[in-house]
């Protein structure tokens, strides 16, 4: 080197841009939600998020692993149980009330991650169907369970079906989730409720007196 020459710089060393996870799993959760699990791809994931794949990676796991996160977040901001009522009808019409609001609520995306997400995944993710269907169907049970303690209280008829009348209510659940998505706002979807309401068995006839 001559002495006129200007000494090299060494490059800078890059610095690992800092993001905040919990932000990040929010944004994950919302890219589910409005895709679903299939056609939401690491590349969409990362670009929504603003961070790239080794730093999603080292942060969640694979993408199944960050999905997994984001039901949990799910569960836990939109799943949470209501404060019991009295009896069933009153827990069953509150439910009903509030998935309407919830799913129309224009702060998120419509309906519900936990019927929606899966719909359209292919035999290869047949893991991810599996476990969205075992949360609805421990939804179901838990309506059916709420029903038969009416029944064996004597509040409902000895003859109702507590299953059968829990797979309804669960039928409702499901169209009003396709109803939210299809753009039906929450006024329709109270008018759902007001319907399945009605449908509720008559509580038995308390016998004459003597």
């Amino acid at each position: 080197m001559s002495s006129g020459d200007t000494p090299a710089k060494a490059a800078p060393k890059r610095s690992r841009r800092a993001f905040d996870r919990d932000q990040a799993l929010a944004t994950a959760l919302r890219e589910f939600w409005t895709h679903g699990y299939e056609t939401t791809s690491v590349a969409s994931l990362t670009a929504a998020m603003g961070i790239n794949p080794p730093s999603m990676y080292a942060a969640f796991g694979d993408k199944r692993q960050l999905f997994d996160e984001a039901v949990q977040l799910y569960v836990r901001t939109y799943g949470a149980p209501l404060p019991p009522g009295p009896d069933a009808r009153s827990d069953i019409a509150a439910m009903l009330r509030h998935i309407a609001a919830d799913y129309t609520d224009p702060r998120h995306p419509p309906g519900c991650l936990i019927i929606t997400a899966a719909a359209n995944c292919g035999p290869g993710s047949q893991d991810v169907k599996d476990k969205l269907r075992d949360m609805r169907e421990a939804t179901k049970a838990s309506i059916a369970a709420r029903i038969r303690t009416d029944v064996d209280a004597g509040r409902l008829p000895a003859d109702v079906d507590p299953d059968g009348l829990a797979s309804f209510y669960a039928v409702v659940i499901q169209g009003m989730n396709q109803q939210a998505c299809d753009g039906a706002g929450r006024e329709s979807l109270d008018r759902v409720v007001d319907a399945a309401m009605a449908a509720w068995p008559q509580p038995p006839r308390a016998s004459a007196p003597a």
